[in-house]
């Protein structure tokens, strides 16, 4: 078994264990700006609310642009540091399948996800040459992924989930209540 494999848990199955490409990276980051967005947008809405409530006047962020920029860089930084330290991946990787490890196969701490996160921006800033490596090389590390010693692979198999179902309705499986 394999170091990614490992990570996983398990033996590769269909594209589980592969090298993530830039698409699937793409359309779960697209998601994660989305959702750490709404979050944001709910959270600064209910602090908005507890605010005039609690004082009587109203409060609004975008009055302070200082505070705001620096309340969601700092939202943006717990939203991706959290999530990959912790699970090794974003609701957005959750939902399309993808994780992040370390460059072995492991499980990423939190330094690999700090520097993951704080060298994202400069991967993206000079019109994305940092993602280059993404599309041509065989790991499919950009910039960031390197600085952190970490790699993307895919993490779950959609036909294995797609004939979970199957294994419900076994003939030989008793049915509850029987």
């Amino acid at each position: 078994m394999t170091n990614v494999e490992q990570a996983i848990g398990g033996p590769v199955v269909g594209r589980q264990g592969n090298y993530a490409g830039a698409v699937s990276r793409l359309v779960a980051f697209a998601a994660d700006i989305g959702i750490s967005w709404g979050l944001y947008s709910l959270g600064v809405a209910g602090v908005t609310l507890f605010t005039s409530l609690v004082s009587g006047h109203s409060f609004s962020i975008a009055k302070h642009r200082l505070l705001a920029l620096v309340v969601v860089v700092v939202w943006e930084f717990i939203y991706f540091t959290y999530q990959w330290a912790v699970s090794g991946k974003t609701l957005g990787m959750a939902i399309f399948g993808i994780k992040v490890v370390s460059a072995e196969g492991a499980p990423i701490g939190f330094k690999a996800a700090t520097i993951r996160t704080i060298t994202l921006p400069i991967s993206i800033f000079f019109f994305g040459i940092g993602l280059i490596g993404i599309i041509v090389q065989r790991e499919r590390r950009a910039f960031h992924d390197l600085c952190a010693h970490t790699c993307v692979v895919y993490a779950w198999d959609a036909r294995a989930a797609r004939l979970r179902w199957l294994a419900k309705n076994d003939p030989a499986t008793p049915a509850h209540g029987s």
